[in-house]
């Protein structure tokens, strides 16, 4: 019999390292791309994206071939939904919009098995071939719940207290939580990130952050250890630097 799958970013996060995941509007395609580049985990988008559960098992083989993580989000925060997401074969789960303990609890129950959790009783794809998954499982499912509105923020420390593995403070929808839509670099809402990164940190849970290029050695310092980063704004600067060489060439040859 085959053993369990390792989850690479659970375990990274248990020997108190930093973890790399990599998003964006993916095919399981691009997922085998970035496979050799080193990223830990690769996110898979069923919250905003076209993802949906017949999607999820042929991104997670992508993702499985390289060894990498796949954290897949989901749209609701119901016991259907994460563990058919973790049926389909992620290895993690990311649940938006828990802003009290008991909504954590939730999340913790529904993605794992007995004795931690309720989960259904069915067989992940991760676990065909596996002796004994049901007593392997709980230990390589990963959860991360996304801390994006201000009154997660007020009800961080009861939330703190709930046993999941990635406290995420995302950006976008805190802003708007706070007032200031689309603006997730407004000095209040950075203040409110960082504060929200350093509480987590000194609880002894793992802060979970989006850094860009720019941001991510900060991030770190600050305390984050899943550092996640959207690949979009990679593409934007490799097309903007190309074009502008070709144009600067067209030029001079028609001068």
């Amino acid at each position: 019999m085959a053993d369990l799958r390792p989850n690479r970013v659970k375990r990274k996060l248990a020997d108190g390292e930093v973890a790399l995941i990599v998003q964006g509007e993916l095919t399981p395609d691009m997922v085998e791309f970035f496979g050799p580049l080193g990223f830990d985990g690769i996110w898979i988008e069923g919250e905003h994206g076209p993802v949906d559960f017949a999607d999820i098992r042929d991104f997670t083989r992508a993702a499985d071939l390289w060894g990498m993580t796949s954290v897949a989000r989901v749209n609701l925060n119901l016991p259907g939904v994460i563990y058919r997401t973790l049926d389909q074969g992620a290895q993690a789960v990311v649940v938006p919009h828990v802003n009290t303990a008991d909504e954590a609890r939730a999340v913790l129950d529904a993605a794992k098995f007995a004795p931690i959790g309720s989960r259904g009783s069915y067989m992940s794809r991760q676990g065909i071939g596996v002796d004994d998954y049901y007593a392997k499982a709980n230990d390589e499912t990963m959860t991360m719940i996304l801390i994006e509105d201000i009154i997660a923020v007020n009800n961080l420390d009861e939330i703190l207290a709930v046993d999941i593995d990635v406290f995420f403070v995302a950006p976008g929808d805190l802003a708007q939580s706070m007032g200031y839509p689309g603006g997730y670099g407004h000095p209040e809402v950075q203040q409110v990130i960082d504060s929200s990164i350093a509480r987590i940190a000194a609880a002894g849970r793992v802060a979970g952050a989006l850094a860009a290029d720019a941001s991510v050695a900060s991030y770190i310092e600050k305390g984050a250890r899943l550092v996640s980063v959207g690949y979009n704004q990679w593409l934007a600067d490799g097309a903007a630097a190309y074009l502008a060489r070709a144009r600067a060439a067209i030029a001079e040859r028609t001068s």
